[in-house]
């Protein structure tokens, strides 16, 4: 590996020692530093895990809310050379063991999200674990039970010995991002330094990123999008503003306290921040907002009307993503707004163009190659990329000598669609049957597994359904086993009696019992009283089931 060229995430450190040495760059709460107190504090890090043992190319698990010391973690272990592995807190311990004794990771570090994570038999549920630490300052109760380090303990044993210099894991690896991958089971997808500062660099040049803005960490960073956004920002010398996770009071008021000037969002984000002003008709604070990149799906004609309203000063744009922002679109220009030009898209001044043949998702990133892989005739077909945004490889993938077949040398989506004559990627459905729903990806299969093992229920089928706020709504369709009814009333009094009863109420709880993650967990439940519709190979049409779930012509049980 020639080192001298290579790029690695790290590199930002000379900028924001130097140029940003006495300029804040992280916010949290009353906890503020400096661009030379933020590199100083990552090198104590990094110099506290090398002497604890840790070396290059091993993987260290995080799983807390979003926090200056989440960021100061990544980079310290990107610096000596080892591999982040962000996994969602909003997984239920199981979902994360899987992922965990895929990657084999030597340390998990979490904070209070996740501290019962520990409560499992250490040896059994991940042999790979070395070490466990906090990534906040727990109480003496929590470190003693659990056996835990603490960042701090890592840095005062930590000796200063000469200089540092960054280090790499093989292959340039840096990050590994979860997908929920095709049967539900996590899976993890390796993505390079390279990869990561490209992105970065695209969100620069097509957002407008600049050293002057202010970013609030709206999106977690166990996401690719929440990553490459805060990359960018690292590499531009902007200031961090941190808060745990979303929600809409805390981002208003994060927003007129700090100044903010750039966010990113997901339409069910954007939806709850609408709700929530108007709910409490005040709107402080939303003129400093210059640039909002939306992603996880597009927002609604009325979403982006709203999001105008409230933020008339920002930029709106919207990326398309999979394991890296592929293209990008501008949804509202205030500049251009104001000499009397509309941005809106196709989808305001062409609606009926949009249902029929998709949902215009822009032009591609500089960096970024995309063709669609067609059969027959028809334009329309699998969207594939290329370039050097695109992973690595799935983690547990063995790497096998390059092929000399074209296809292969392509990623493909999973998505499919087509590219019109002026440049622009359009979407038309997916190649599998992934529900996107709150930034989420959730795979029926999983849903329906776990519906089944329940006593009063024959057969399901679980699809996604459009929704202004979520993008996609999740909607279990239920065949009932003979001699069970169902009634919506009918919790408390089937629990009491012996009768076969069964209700929206009871499928949730009974999702929730078998560890199913909250998002996951259908908020429409239909009563389908005949059999489901079947290929000639006796497949579920799942496509036609949410046809008729669209149609209307079947009642909803329960909604939430």
């Amino acid at each position: 590996m020639g080192i001298l060229s290579e790029a690695h995430i790290c590199q930002c450190f000379s900028r924001l020692a130097t140029q940003k040495r006495h300029s804040l760059v992280t916010i949290n709460g009353a906890r503020q530093k400096t661009g030379r107190q933020l590199v100083d504090s990552v090198l104590s890090l990094a110099r506290g895990l090398l002497q604890l043992g840790l070396r290059n190319g091993d993987v260290v698990a995080i799983s807390a809310f979003n926090s200056d010391w989440y960021l100061e973690w990544i980079l310290a272990v990107a610096f000596i050379g080892g591999i982040v592995a962000p996994l969602n807190y909003r997984w239920s311990f199981e979902e994360a063991r899987m992922a965990m004794v895929t990657i084999r990771p030597k340390m998990l570090v979490t904070d209070e999200s996740c501290y019962y994570w520990h409560s499992a038999p250490q040896g059994d549920a991940i042999p790979s674990l070395r070490w466990h630490v906090s990534l906040s300052s727990p109480s003496l109760d929590i470190i003693n039970k659990y056996n835990m380090l603490t960042a701090e303990m890592l840095v005062e044993q930590s000796v200063i010995y000469g200089s540092m210099n960054y280090s790499f894991a093989p292959e340039g690896a840096v990050i590994i991002c979860f997908t929920s991958g095709t049967t539900g089971r996590p899976k993890g997808v390796v993505i390079s330094h390279t990869a990561l500062i490209v992105q970065s660099l695209a969100k620069v040049a097509i957002v407008g990123y600049s050293e002057d803005d202010v970013y609030l960490h709206t999106a977690p960073l166990c996401h690719i999008g929440g990553l490459s956004s805060a990359m960018a920002m690292l590499m531009v010398g902007a200031c961090h503003a941190f808060i745990p996770k979303f929600e809409a009071t805390l981002t208003l008021e994060a927003i007129e306290q700090h100044h903010v000037t750039s966010l990113i969002t997901v339409p069910a984000m954007m939806a709850d921040l609408i709700s929530s002003v108007r709910l409490k008709r005040i709107q402080k604070g939303c003129d400093s907002v210059k640039k909002i990149l939306n992603g996880g799906g597009g927002l609604s004609d009325n979403l982006i009307k709203d999001a105008t309203r409230l933020f008339p000063r920002a930029k709106l744009l919207s990326a398309y993503e999979t394991c890296s922002s592929l293209t990008f679109t501008t949804l509202f220009e205030p500049m251009l707004e104001a000499s009397g030009t509309s941005l809106q898209m196709l989808a305001v001044t062409n609606s009926s163009l949009v249902k029929a043949r998709g949902v215009c998702v822009g032009k591609p990133a500089p960096h970024v190659e995309i063709k669609i892989c067609v059969d027959g005739s028809s334009n329309v077909g699998r969207i594939l990329t290329r370039g050097p945004h695109v992973m690595l490889r799935y983690w547990d993938q063995i790497l096998e000598k390059a092929s000399n077949s074209v296809e292969e040398t392509w990623l493909d989506t999973g998505d499919i669609g087509f590219i019109d004559d002026h440049g622009n990627l359009w979407l038309v459905g997916r190649t599998n049957s992934r529900i996107k729903s709150g930034g989420e990806n959730i795979h029926p299969e999983e849903v329906e597994a776990v519906l089944i093992q329940h006593a009063g229920v024959l057969s399901s089928v679980v699809v996604g359904i459009p929704d202004p706020r979520l993008t996609e709504l999740v909607v279990a369709c239920i065949r009932l086993r003979e001699n069970w009814q169902w009634s919506d009333d009918s919790f408390k009094y089937s629990v009491q009696s012996n009768e076969l009863f069964l209700s929206s109420t009871i499928l949730r709880l009974h999702c929730r019992e078998k560890n199913l993650t909250g998002f996951k967990i259908p908020k429409i439940f239909i009563l389908w009283k005949t059999q489901f519709p079947l290929t000639t190979t006796g497949k579920i049409r799942r496509g036609q089931v949410r046809k008729e779930v669209m149609s209307q012509q079947l009642s909803f049980p329960n909604k939430l």
